[in-house]
């Protein structure tokens, strides 16, 4: 083990001597195990430069990074603001633990969430990633109940959709509903209601696309009657559903739901972890049907796809359901090491600063329409049953009938196909299952957004091709 260990910074792959590429392969393919990746099938695919939207491979090849390095890169990379701010950062102070101490660069963060999220929103936890940010919330709301003026102790059950994911803590597994990432986890998890997935692509035949909306609240509506007096909370997506295949819900969902909680005085978890920070063409995913949470997870760009902070942010109310003297214990006995990190925050606090200095919703709105654009004629191609988008997130999924909608065998790996073939155009991609994922940086220019769809449409010849 010792042989693998160096204290020195190593040289970028492209510029390492043959010896030195090959001694990083090898650590790639047998030392380092990546997420959500087969290690028997991997090839290396190293990344030690970028800037703006580009990254440059091992081999000195450039590619538009079109899933923002997991859907988390929001002002590109190398961005001279965000830089500049973790350097002053780094001048100062690189940690403060949260645990009963406190930093100005945190403090001016919170002032900025709390400016710049729905009104409702006042307080502000934070954490390292996206699956911690909804842990909170779960816990939060679930404590909530039993400390609140007038407590109700038998509200410890969650209502979720089908299909969510919410990430791959316990908790948030829980929550979740993508069989095939958590299935094997089952015995761990907690009970859940689970609604169906508000799908407007796949859904019942029985049901026509102006009919879905009403469909979809009446089957919710029942849930909320069933168990409404013991929901702690619902946990949703708000308007895109991500790691479920970019699925978008049908308009006045978001809504509906909001009305159906306040209605059963259940508590609204959002996570807008992937659909937040502009991606949808707002700042927030919820502002599109104008609804107010009871709690907000956000992750991911927080700090523009830089560093790991993440937060969750909730109302007053359920602040003060926390107060009391020491020997209450009513204080949320929950925490991580990093949360609040000043480093973090700094760049968290220049990426909110570079949305109003680039006015960066406004690129997001420009370029997604020109993205529309460009991918509505891929839904006639043979083997596309679906092009769904919002704002800067779209999906094409891979069909292996048009007209009954079924799909590609999992196994045949037809999304990471037309993946690995994007890569010959210049784009990278990732799938998640047979749909090919778009989720470009939102500074992406209009050239960009052509060879990302010229790349697309190269994936799925490739793809569909038997």
């Amino acid at each position: 083990m010792t042989d693998l260990l160096s204290t020195n910074l190593p040289t970028p792959a492209r510029s390492s001597s043959a010896d030195e590429l090959d001694h990083l392969l090898k650590l790639d393919r047998h030392h380092y195990w990546h997420a959500f990746t087969q290690m028997s099938e991997y090839e290396p695919l190293l990344v030690d430069t970028a800037q703006g939207v580009w990254l440059e491979d091992h081999r000195g090849h450039q590619l538009i990074d079109g899933v923002s390095s997991m859907w988390c890169n929001v002002h590109g990379h190398q961005h001279p603001q965000i830089d500049a701010a973790i350097k002053e950062q780094l001048g100062r102070v690189a940690h403060v633990t949260s645990l009963g101490l406190s930093n100005s660069t945190v403090l001016a963060l919170t002032g900025k969430l709390v400016e710049q999220t729905p009104e409702s929103l006042d307080c502000v936890f934070y954490s390292s990633d996206g699956s911690s940010a909804v842990e909170v919330a779960l816990k939060m709301a679930f404590q909530y109940f039993r400390q609140k003026q007038s407590p109700e102790p038998d509200r410890t059950m969650y209502l979720a959709l089908g299909g969510a994911y919410h990430g791959d803590t316990l908790g948030s597994v829980s929550v979740g509903g993508v069989a095939r990432f958590h299935a094997m986890f089952d015995p761990l998890l907690f009970d859940v209601v689970r609604g169906p997935c508000p799908d407007t692509y796949r859904h019942p035949d029985s049901v026509s696309d102006d009919q879905l909306l009403d469909f979809y609240l009446a089957e919710y509506r029942k849930l909320f009657e069933q168990f409404g007096d013991r929901l702690a909370a619902v946990v949703m997506e708000p308007i895109v559903q991500g790691a479920s295949g970019m699925i978008v819900h049908p308009e006045g969902f978001l809504s509906g739901i909001a009305d159906l909680a306040r209605q059963y005085g259940v508590l609204l978890i959002l996570d807008e972890i992937a659909v937040g920070l502009g991606r949808t063409g707002k700042m927030w995913a919820c502002e599109w049907e104008d609804v107010q949470p009871d709690f907000l997870c956000t992750g991911k760009g927080l700090s523009g796809g830089y560093l790991p902070v993440a937060a969750t942010l909730t109302t007053r109310e359920v602040w003060n359901a926390f107060l009391g003297d020491y020997a209450e214990s009513k204080s949320f006995f929950h925490g991580h090491t990093y949360g609040g990190n000043p480093l973090g925050c700094a760049a968290a606090l220049a990426t909110l600063n570079v949305f109003e200095a680039e006015q960066t919703l406004q690129n997001v709105k420009e370029q997604a329409d020109y993205l529309a654009e460009l991918l509505a004629p891929l839904s006639s191609k043979s083997g596309v049953g679906s092009v769904r988008q919002k704002g800067l997130i779209a999906a094409v999924e891979l069909v292996a009938n048009k007209s009954t909608k079924e799909p590609f065998p999992w196994a045949e790996k037809r999304g990471y196909r037309a993946c690995e073939a994007a890569k010959s155009k210049g784009v990278l991609l990732r799938p998640l299952g047979n749909s090919i994922v778009i989720v470009p940086p939102l500074c992406v220019t209009s050239d960009h957004v052509q060879q990302i769809v010229a790349a697309v449409e190269h994936g799925v010849h490739v793809a569909t091709t038997v």
